[in-house]
């Protein structure tokens, strides 16, 4: 052991824009400030920390002492701070404009806070793509953390290829790449001290004089250590973990040296060159794959792991990360939506309005929404809320000038089919003709929201978990006796937060949006048609609809989409036409979708026509926060609820988190049916029920004989009682 070996350990803190202050509150309590702390007490351990820029702002105005204590500690060398993307997005999938503009955003917060100029980054979720080279090192920046995943996929196989850095390069542009080791991540601090100590001794004891000295890194999300379940009190309470980590490595100090990324990168030369594919740690390769290929694959690993062939497990990668956008029609409208508003922001005249603008952009590009592993990702609501509020305003910012509606017809979500989207204050609104001619957005413009912001039902990998835990009757719940979680079957036990999470596996057979057309036999029930097992009679819900019109001169918008399909009624298939015409007018929060039925066959039809509309108002599970009201009467309705109602003519959803009321008036008396829509997410602790928005189902008995046609109205408005505008001037 005469060469001494060093450790870098690098700890990232991230709470996602729109965050619950309480959450952040939390993680601060017990992950950040008992790290501080930590440090202040062990002054010859050194560590790299990466604070995303949302968490930075809460910070600021929550917790200015905890960042003086920071800041002593970077003045003493002991703490390297990292910059990144400011609002913590996945650079790969953003302009390059955006990217350089989010990393020199942070740059400049941690040269304002810290008095420092950062030298290297915490990419996302590790989630690299050749090209980022580029624009990393453009944004002045020398190195990047990634995961010796990236490396193990094109031929680094040896343990000595992994202790230290590479370069690799993009047009010349050349960026330092450091590969985190995965056995640190985790085996700290799930393993005990003495264990990763007798394993670092043992990689000082191989140490070899033709190169550089090593270098092993350990790279993770600083909640892991508090944050998470059971966490405080293992690493900083009675557990000590942390503590006794930091006095390991002080006694040890002669073989092992504590020390930051950047100094390593000074001091000593890279092991060689390396170009590394498109690819993130391997869970994210699991989570991106389409669900059966994703169980297959986890299951796959979960084998080698028991076989201990871990010789085989660096060949198994997953999938790309853009498959995201492949598996959430939901997260990859935002996305477009994003790159169709950055566009505009950059466009705009520079000055403090386009600033602004800049930051509500980035700030919607934060990653959380846009995925889901293992925690809640997309199917966090207030994360989503976040997102399109953050959007909303950046666009509005953007067109302030444009007094007038516009509609435009192209191709938004990039599937090969032309959409429609309106614009002009104040309301927007998207069409997917090929998805059953549906509105799949509207925004209220005044308060940044989209009311159509919901998530459909999906088949995820990890539900046959919950399904297989059900019927051994091995669901621990927070009610459960722990004593029974060592005895089989409680030995492959999952942990659930409520009983009975099994009956929510439920999937929809198509995208959620409104405006989507459906004909019912006489004896569907509602339960039938909320956990989506029925008999569709017609070919409309999910198929494409033609345009025949899209006109707009300013103050009048007109889109009418047409299908001519067929309803089966028994073996027999009837051509029946729908004609739907949306009018909007100028200034008016208000719009009109008319239909026509038309029976283009000989024989006389009896039908059960239904147009289906959702809602995404976030925290629409509790009444005190959204509620329904009908027919105009004063009682409140819970939203989460399962309702059939008959003879309605007109009823309201509103929020009072938002201050918004969306009502819906009907040129016929209806039946409605009513439904919300909940997913069933897993997460460190266990399997919870997520409210993602409600359906409302409006249902009339129609005869139509040969060559006749039947029309109904539906009419949507938008009010508030109060709101604080937007003021980009």
């Amino acid at each position: 052991m005469a060469e001494p070996i060093y450790l870098a350990l690098v700890f990232h803190n991230h709470q996602p824009v729109g965050q619950f202050s309480y959450v952040t509150e939390h993680s601060t309590h017990v992950s950040y400030l008992p790290l501080i702390e930590a440090l202040e007490h062990h002054p010859k351990v050194r560590v790299a920390l990466h604070y995303s820029g949302a968490l930075l702002e809460w910070l600021k105005h929550n917790q200015r002492e905890m960042l003086e204590r920071l800041r002593a500690l970077v003045a003493a060398g002991q703490v390297e701070l990292l910059s990144g993307g400011y609002y913590e997005p996945i650079l790969a999938i953003i302009p390059d404009e955006d990217k350089i503009g989010q990393i020199e955003k942070l740059n400049d917060e941690l040269e304002t806070l810290f008095g420092v100029t950062p030298s290297g980054m915490w990419l996302t979720e590790r989630i690299w793509e050749p090209h980022l080279a580029k624009p990393i090192a453009q944004a002045g920046l020398r190195y990047v953390i990634l995961d010796d995943a990236h490396f193990e996929a094109v031929g680094f196989h040896s343990p000595r290829d992994m202790f230290g850095y590479y370069i690799t390069e993009e047009q010349g542009h050349a960026l330092a790449v450091f590969p985190a080791l995965e056995h640190l991540r985790y085996t700290i601090p799930s393993k005990p001290v003495e264990s990763v100590m007798e394993w670092l001794r043992e990689q000082a004891r191989q140490t070899s004089a033709d190169r550089a000295p090593r270098l092993l890194l350990m790279a993770d999300n600083g909640e892991k250590f508090g944050t998470y379940a059971g966490a405080y009190e293992y690493c900083w309470g009675e557990g000590r973990y942390m503590e006794d980590l930091f006095t390991a490595l002080e006694l040890n100090s002669e073989w092992l040296k504590t020390i930051t990324p950047s100094q390593y990168l000074t001091r000593f030369p890279p092991l060689g060159r390396a170009y590394l594919p498109a690819t993130s740690y391997m869970e994210m390769g699991i989570w991106s794959l389409l669900t059966e290929d994703a169980q297959r694959l986890g299951e796959l690993r979960q084998r080698l792991e028991r076989e201990r062939r871990f010789d085989q497990l660096h060949f198994l990668r997953g999938g790309l990360w853009r498959n995201f956008l492949v598996k959430y029609d939901e997260v990859n409208l935002l996305h477009k939506r994003v790159l169709m508003v950055s566009r505009k922001v950059h466009a705009m005249r520079r000055g403090r309005k386009r600033d602004r603008a800049l930051e509500r952009l980035w700030a919607a590009q934060c990653n959380d929404p846009y995925w889901h592993g293992l925690s809640g990702g997309v199917y966090l609501f207030n994360l989503r809320v976040a997102s399109y509020a953050n959007l909303i305003a950046a666009e509005d910012a953007a067109e302030s000038d444009e007094a007038e509606l516009r509609l435009q017809t192209f191709d938004l979500d990039q599937d090969g089919h032309s959409d429609i989207l309106l614009l002009g204050s104040p309301l927007t609104a998207v069409w997917s003709p090929v998805q059953g001619g549906g509105m799949v957005e509207l925004d209220f413009r005044p308060a940044a929201y989209n009311l159509y912001n919901v998530m459909t039902r999906r088949k995820e990998s990890y539900h046959a978990r919950l399904r297989q835990a059900a019927a051994e009757g091995s669901i621990l719940l927070p009610t459960s006796p722990l004593i029974l979680e060592s005895e089989p079957p409680y030995s492959r036990a999952v942990r659930a937060k409520e009983a009975g999470l099994e009956n929510l596996l439920i999937y929809d057979w198509h995208r959620r949006c409104s405006f989507l057309d459906h004909f019912l036999s006489a004896s569907t029930t509602l339960d039938e048609f909320y956990r989506a097992q029925y008999a569709e009679q017609g070919d409309f819900v999910n198929q494409p609809y033609e345009i025949v019109e899209a006109v707009c001169d300013g103050m009048r918008a007109h889109v009418t989409l047409q299908r001519a399909g067929s309803v089966w009624l028994g073996e027999t298939a009837h051509p029946i036409n729908i004609r739907k015409t949306f009018q909007f007018f100028h200034s008016e929060s208000a719009f009109k979708a008319h239909y026509t039925l038309s029976n283009h066959g000989r024989q006389p039809l009896e039908l059960r026509f239904g147009v289906e509309t959702v809602v995404g108002f976030d925290g629409g599970q509790d009444i005190a926060n959204s509620a329904l009201r009908l027919n105009g009467e004063s009682e409140r309705l819970p939203l989460s609820a399962l309702r059939e109602l008959e003879g309605v003519t007109h009823y309201s959803a509103d929020t009072v988190l938002h201050n918004l009321t969306l009502t819906m008036s009907l040129s016929r008396p209806a039946f409605l049916w009513q439904f919300p829509l909940e997913t069933v997410t897993l997460s460190e602790d266990g399997f919870e029920r997520g409210y993602q928005g409600t359906v409302f189902l409006h249902l009339w008995h129609v005869q139509l004989e040969p060559n006749e046609r039947w029309e109904v109205a539906l009419t949507q408005s938008v009010s508030q009682t109060a709101f604080n505008a937007l003021n980009f001037q």
